[in-house]
């Protein structure tokens, strides 16, 4: 009996839904098109080997959560556990994830995206890749972009230009790019940086290495806490479901945390007074000195607050295993750096924990009917779409609440988008300026004294801009978005679907 010939596999690949990106993002949204548009095929392309995106790539000492995992977690799958963990502790939390609800055959690994192109003709977008594994150009097409990507670059990150770098004779390294078999016991490693990155390494470097040495150019603000949760420790030993206490303690958090927000911007100082006297518990120092180097010049949150569990870096510092300076490089030096003021810091190895290179769209080319699209001269709608690219929504999360409590808000937004452009019968939404937006003021992508960390404010230029009405602008708040967004009207004005704009009795095009 003749067997069919095996047919090679077509390297064409359409679905109704691409996701861009396995990181938390990426199958947090997966998990929501499979349960809320189960009749949609979908694919997700990533570009590393794995899954993970931002826990797969940082494998520095310590490195873990600056965000609970109660709400960091996805709100469909319980935490159990303390509320800081590690990296791998979160990938097992995703793969976990991806197991139960069968997302691994989606995922298509080793996938560098080379551009992506829509076709108004066809209503299409066109996404060619190169394929790690034997260098092919792949191509996919799909009707909907879900863009899961990121913000920064996974493999270059941000390393100033210091002078003298090419004298020193030690290792030198950036954190993003840490070799777990480097063998820092008995050494003398000096941090530069003081941001989440840099309270994560110290504590963990402080436990092995002869002596640790932060230099940092502007202080932090560090909230101290036991790793652990009160509620959620008393709700299991009175034996209620883990369902019940992730979403109870979920609640906790994001009300404790609204309530510091806006204590932040109404009453800074007295928020700082309440830090410091958590760090002089947890550090065992009543008389714990702040002044230079714990004393920032910002208003708290205006930059990310770096959680520090147990106060592990203030310990360091009390216990006489870290030494700190604020000032900047003057130069590299043979055995080490050499301040502004003069002073002489050897070390044997330098860790820069100095940011993230930002990465828009992954830096990704597109286009538009062959027309290169420019982010910066966007407009971006609620930080998930933009004028004039159709069918397609961004994942941008939160900076000052856990970031996937957006994942999965914009999850049930672009679910009810898909299912309501199905019920329409149409196949392109784009967003469009109204008439009540003609002339709006268009600012960057978001205010300097609302949120101003360093790699934003060095790749603001690259972002989408930003108008004065809440419809064109993300304001970091999802303490106001938890409302807002979920009561969209998919039939606003804002919302053009095949060339026609919503609410309008006009059948005209509509120039997105």
């Amino acid at each position: 009996m003749a067997t069919a010939a095996v047919q090679a596999p077509d390297p064409s690949t359409h679905v109704d839904v691409l996701i861009v990106g396995a990181g938390i993002s990426g199958i947090g949204s997966a998990y929501h098109l499979q349960q809320q548009c189960p009749g949609k095929s979908y694919a997700i392309l990533e570009m590393k080997d794995t899954f993970g995106g931002t826990w797969e790539t940082h494998k520095y000492p310590g490195v873990r959560s600056d965000s609970d995992l109660y709400t960091f977690g996805y709100r469909f799958k319980p935490w159990v556990g303390a509320p800081i963990a590690s990296a791998e502790e979160i990938l097992k939390y995703m793969g976990d994830v991806i197991a139960e609800n069968g997302i691994g055959e989606h995922i298509h690994y080793g996938h560098r995206i080379t551009g992506c192109n829509w076709s108004s003709k066809d209503n299409l977008w066109t996404v060619q890749a190169v394929r790690k594994s034997d260098g092919a150009s792949v191509t996919f097409t799909a009707n909907f972009l879900w863009m899961c990507q990121g913000y920064y670059d996974h493999e270059t990150p941000y390393i100033p230009d210091w002078a003298g770098m090419d004298q020193y004779k030690g290792l030198f390294i950036h954190a993003q790019k840490w070799d777990p078999s480097i063998d820092y016991t008995g050494k003398r490693v000096l941090v530069i940086g003081s941001g989440a990155t840099a309270a994560t390494v110290i504590p963990a470097f402080a436990e092995k290495a002869a002596h640790v040495t932060m230099l940092q150019r502007s202080p932090t603000y560090f909230f101290c806490s036991e790793n652990k949760n009160e509620l959620a420790d008393r709700l299991r030993e009175v034996g209620v479901e883990e369902e019940v206490i992730h979403h109870v303690v979920r609640k906790q958090i994001m009300y404790d945390q609204d309530q510091m927000t806006k204590r932040c911007i109404e009453e800074p100082d007295a928020v700082f007074e309440d830090l410091k006297e958590l760090v002089r518990a947890f550090s065992g120092k009543p008389d714990f000195q702040f002044e230079p180097h714990f004393t920032p010049k910002y208003r708290p949150w205006q930059q990310r607050l770096a959680f520090c569990p147990n106060g592990d870096i203030f310990q360091a510092a009390a216990q006489g295993k870290l030494t700190v300076y604020t000032d900047t490089i003057d130069t590299f030096t043979e055995k080490g750096v050499r301040t502004a003021s003069g002073d002489e810091i050897e070390a044997d190895i330098i860790v820069a924990c100095t940011g993230f290179r930002l990465s828009v769209m992954g830096d990704i080319p597109f286009a538009v009917d062959g027309t290169p699209v420019d982010w910066s001269k966007t407009v971006n709608y609620r930080g998930m779409m933009f004028t004039g690219v159709p069918n397609l929504v961004w994942v941008m999360g939160y900076f000052r609440a856990s970031w996937t409590l957006r994942v999965d808000m914009l999850g049930d937004f672009v679910c009810n988008l898909l299912n309501h452009m199905d019920a329409k019968g149409v196949r392109r939404v784009d967003v469009a300026l109204r008439d009540e937006d003609q002339g709006m003021e268009l600012a960057p992508w978001i205010e300097a004294d609302n949120f101003n960390p360093g790699y934003l404010i060095r790749g603001l230029d690259q972002m989408p801009r930003r108008g004065d009405k809440p419809e064109w602008r993300h304001n970091q708040d999802y303490w106001a978005e938890k409302d807002e967004i979920p009561k969209t009207d998919l039939e606003g004005s804002e919302f053009v679907y095949d060339g026609v704009r919503a609410g309008s009795k006009a059948k005209e095009p509509v120039a997105a």
